[in-house]
């Protein structure tokens, strides 16, 4: 025991402090956000409305007709969990691995490593999960909004997310047992992560210990665990749920509106962008810094896919409409975000990969005392992370087509058809009522969030960074003084 300790200790880098408010934090992120994901699941619901009637009056809440109306299972809370939803969701990560494996791959090397060497990476997500996609869309075409997968998804919805939070926790708790094995000098390229060895166990495992966990699993072969759940089950799973709630609101109301599916095909594209584009994410902080741990398996197999998409799960009981002008303006909107997005991470891969190249060799920069060349004019040189200013746009028409959100569900019969309810096919009418306004903290969510996470991105990068270049960074930072949005922030 003593020798793996000593050996183990010898493999890790210099640690370099928590982050996240250390391990306080790490307990609240990864015990607190999956009951946060549930809470925005039963206060927002097709049972009673968004939020819940009795939530808006508290003097009248009791726990009993407060459960009725969030649609809390019978069983308790073993009604969270069913073996057939967990069941589906391991068959859909197999599926995933099965095409990564089978279809037709590019061999790609990753940045180098402090040992000095490059992981290859084989790369085929936009292959495999066009695949799915176009499986998923001939069950639809001959099915409609009946094809069993977007009913088992809706009807099992609380299932599915409880085995996905199940899965992140399994996949998080793997990594850091096995990260141990990680021996310095070792011919498997596995380093251990510099802020995922502090010897706390809880924040090593939220943070992770192993920078590049990989497997091999039999028939599958070799799997980067975290560059594929980066890209794969949680991405898909997003654009899945959105298509799931496009087919729920058609079931529910006998069309579909021009809000929802603009979201869903405004985030498809996004989504598609990210696996086209696949050999960029080998340069984000993701997966040359941080461990894999439970804030990365977390994030990519639950956050993504059950919260970015709270906003068609809404739309999907309250089919609100944008109409010529709103679609135009929202369009407008998410165009100007993608374009600077994705023109700015262009302009620093193809600097990266030959700053000769004609479409960037006009380009100043300062060169570090490490070799590392700063980009000072173009896209770099408005903000350090003028990017994040591109992402941030495109959060914004997320959320926008949900208007003054909040709805109240009425039971069929109730009301004679009341000015602006949207009435389903079962009789319920819904209407805006007492609830107007108040769930928009749920479906705007997103945009504080994503606000949030980018500025602790760039913090984080800042701080890297410094320690990376040192006096060359503080220079960098005179010339280019804004961190995201120029002229404010």
């Amino acid at each position: 025991m003593a020798q793996s300790k000593a050996a183990a200790d010898a493999a890790a880098p210099a640690a370099h402090g928590y982050e996240f408010f250390g391990p306080p934090g790490a307990f609240g992120i990864s015990f607190g956000l999956p009951l946060l994901v549930y809470i925005f699941t039963f206060t927002c619901n097709d049972i009673s409305g968004c939020p819940a009637p009795s939530l808006l009056d508290p003097r009248s809440l009791s726990l009993d007709q407060l459960k009725i109306e969030v649609g809390w299972p019978h069983d308790g809370l073993w009604g969270l969990a069913s073996w057939k939803a967990t069941g589906a969701v391991l068959a859909y990560y197999l599926l995933s691995l099965i095409l990564y494996r089978v279809l037709p791959a590019t061999e790609v090397d990753g940045t180098v490593l402090s040992s000095g060497g490059r992981l290859k990476y084989r790369m085929n997500t936009f292959y495999s999960s066009t695949a799915t996609l176009a499986a998923l869309a001939a069950g639809t075409v001959a099915q409609g909004a009946e094809f069993p997968v977007w009913v088992f998804i809706s009807d099992n919805y609380l299932q599915i997310l409880t085995a996905s939070v199940g899965i992140s926790y399994a996949i998080a708790t793997f990594v850091y047992v096995r990260s141990f094995g990680v021996k310095r000098g070792n011919n498997e390229l596995r380093e251990l992560a510099a802020g995922g060895c502090t010897g706390n166990l809880l924040y090593d495992w939220f943070i992770g210990r192993e920078l590049n966990p990989r497997v091999t699993i039999p028939l599958i072969g070799e799997v980067d665990l975290k560059e594929w759940c980066e890209l794969r089950p949680g991405m898909m799973g997003w654009i899945i749920l959105n298509c799931s709630w496009c087919a729920q609101q058609y079931r529910n109301f006998g069309y579909v509106t021009d809000s929802i599916i603009f979201i869903t095909v405004v985030q498809a594209l996004y989504v598609v962008d990210s696996w086209w584009f696949e050999p960029a994410i080998l340069t984000t902080i993701d997966i040359t810094t941080d461990g894999f741990g439970m804030m990365l398996a977390f994030g990519d197999l639950v956050w993504v896919p059950f919260v970015y998409s709270m906003q068609t799960r809404y739309l999907s009981v309250h089919p609100l409409s944008l109409g010529p002008a709103g679609l135009a303006g929202t369009i407008s909107l998410i165009g100007l975000g993608f374009m600077i997005f994705r023109s700015a991470n262009s302009q620093k891969n193809a600097f990266r990969t030959n700053h000769n190249d004609p479409a960037v060799a006009h380009l100043k920069y300062i060169e570090t005392k490490t070799g590392s060349k700063l980009l000072i004019t173009g896209w770099w040189g408005i903000a350090r992370h003028i990017n994040y200013l591109g992402d941030w746009i495109q959060a914004w028409p997320y959320s926008l087509p949900t208007g003054v959100a909040g709805y109240q569900i009425l039971a069929a019969g109730a009301n004679a058809a009341s000015q602006g309810a949207f009435v389903m096919k079962d009789g319920r009418e819904v209407v805006p009522g007492n609830a107007r306004g108040w769930a928009i903290p749920i479906t705007y969510f997103y945009i504080v969030y994503f606000a949030v996470l980018l500025i602790h991105r760039e913090r984080r990068d800042d701080e890297k960074c410094h320690r990376k270049y040192g006096e060359d960074w503080e220079k960098y930072k005179k010339i280019v003084r804004w961190r995201i949005i120029p002229g404010i922030y």
